[in-house]
């Protein structure tokens, strides 16, 4: 069973409210409206040492940009813009280049801070980037081998409880919830459906399956789930692989009967999903097509693949 929870390798610096602090010095106070209220939205970026020997940021901008979308669906004013953030992001890195020659994982999170109390109030907005290195999200063998996941007995929250096209930080309790559950049964990953009984996403993945026609299927984005920027990255290599994908509907035992079974997001990157609540997917083990998809993403964050240098923003 994967672990992703063990203790990480942390900067020693960050980013917060328009500057570099030492990490002992990014506190909050404990009456920090987000703390008790859950409004704040963030982002998960990857940084990946390239093949020349520097380290890129992958798809900064489309990240960033999702951040402050986030941050409009919530009405969090964000007192810096686009531009501000993406240099705190490669300030952030340029500073711990030696602590992160392999990769970093980077989080952006915007939050109400103190000062009012009550559903009502209006604080103003702090801003913090922290960088740390995490490995696989959900292990390495998992990446190899491919993780056992279960259908969970919490739903995805329904598009008119909660807001799917944001990260926001209050609404992940509920993958919390369904992930926890997950592990205390001996799996590795939850895997939520909609109301209706149709698959949404993982705790923190968008699901695809290839069909036994060989045909690769996601949920579509009028589902609740995550507009993913790894899932769409997954979509374009997949396409250029001569691949046809279809966002669509599909039911839990379309996992079952699957050929194969995959996890995109930006902590997972492409894992594999060997066995769906007890059923194993195909032959068990990562399938032809999710091992060529591997493959193409790793070649394309590490630089090696020119038709998307645009991907990658150098440190």
């Amino acid at each position: 069973m994967s672990s992703t929870s063990s203790t990480v390798l942390t900067a020693d610096r960050m980013w917060l409210d328009g500057k570099l602090v030492a990490w002992a010095d990014g506190q909050v106070p404990v009456m920090t409206h987000a703390l008790h209220y859950g409004l704040g939205v963030f982002e998960g970026i990857r940084a990946y040492a390239t093949v020349d020997g520097r380290l890129a940021i992958f798809r900064l901008p489309e990240h960033l940009r999702r951040f402050f979308d986030s941050a409009h669906i919530v009405q969090l004013k964000m007192p810096w813009n686009e531009a501000t953030l993406s240099e705190a992001c490669l300030e952030l890195l340029r500073a711990q280049k030696d602590r992160f020659k392999g990769g970093a994982y980077l989080r952006p999170l915007a939050f109400m801070g103190d000062g009012a109390m009550g559903l009502g109030a209006i604080n103003p907005t702090r801003v913090a980037i922290t960088a740390w290195d995490w490995g696989a999200y959900l292990g390495e063998k998992g990446m190899r081998e491919g993780i056992r996941a279960k259908v969970s007995s919490f739903c995805r929250n329904p598009i008119n409880v909660s807001m799917a096209r944001g990260k926001i930080t209050g609404q992940y309790v509920n993958s919390i919830l369904a992930k926890r559950e997950a592990v205390q049964a001996g799996y590795d990953e939850a895997i939520l459906l909609d109301l209706t009984g149709l698959v949404a996403e993982a705790s923190g993945e968008n699901v695809f399956l290839i069909s036994q026609e060989g045909v690769v299927k996601t949920p579509p984005l009028s589902s609740p789930i995550l507009d993913g920027i790894t899932r769409k990255t997954a979509i374009a290599l997949l396409r250029e692989l001569g691949h046809t994908v279809e966002e669509v509907p599909f039911t839990r035992d379309a996992l079952y009967l699957a050929r194969e079974v995959f996890f995109t997001g930006t902590a997972a990157e492409i894992t594999p999903v060997r066995e769906v609540d007890n059923r194993a997917v195909g032959a068990g083990r990562p399938g032809p097509v999710v091992k060529a998809l591997q493959e193409a993403y790793f070649r394309a964050v590490r630089g090696q693949t020119p038709t998307y240098a645009e991907w990658l923003t150098y440190v």
